[in-house]
């Protein structure tokens, strides 16, 4: 092989890890803080990073909902609403909100970033 060959390898690789980097700082939690708010006011506010694996119940007008916290994910295990929305949203992810409107329940990462409307 070439020195030039050899050259061009070696910059393709150097940009294949630099765009998967890239790609790994956009896609995770702007923070590690989670806010679980229902009717409008926040129930927990929990670092995943240093929070142990648990189970938190949420009951508005006799429903309840099961959140669990595992391996610094957290997902809906179970909810008493008719849809099972929030359950089929899956694990927390940055751009995307649990949310169960029947139980008026938000599970969201904190806003500690930017986001579209910055100027």
């Amino acid at each position: 092989m070439s020195r030039r060959s050899i050259f061009i390898i070696i910059t393709a690789v150097i940009m294949l890890g630099a765009g998967a980097w890239s790609v790994y700082l956009m896609l995770r939690p702007a923070g590690e803080t989670v806010i679980i708010s229902q009717d409008g006011k926040e129930l927990y506010r929990l670092d995943i990073t240093r929070e142990p694996d648990r189970t938190i119940e949420a009951e508005y007008e006799g429903r309840k909902n099961i959140i669990e916290i595992k391996d610094g994910e957290v997902y809906m295990s179970h909810a008493d609403c008719p849809d099972h929305i929030c359950i089929e949203t899956g694990k927390l992810r940055p751009d995307t909100p649990i949310v169960c409107l029947p139980n008026r329940l938000v599970i969201e990462y904190e806003n500690s970033g930017l986001d579209g409307t910055a100027r």
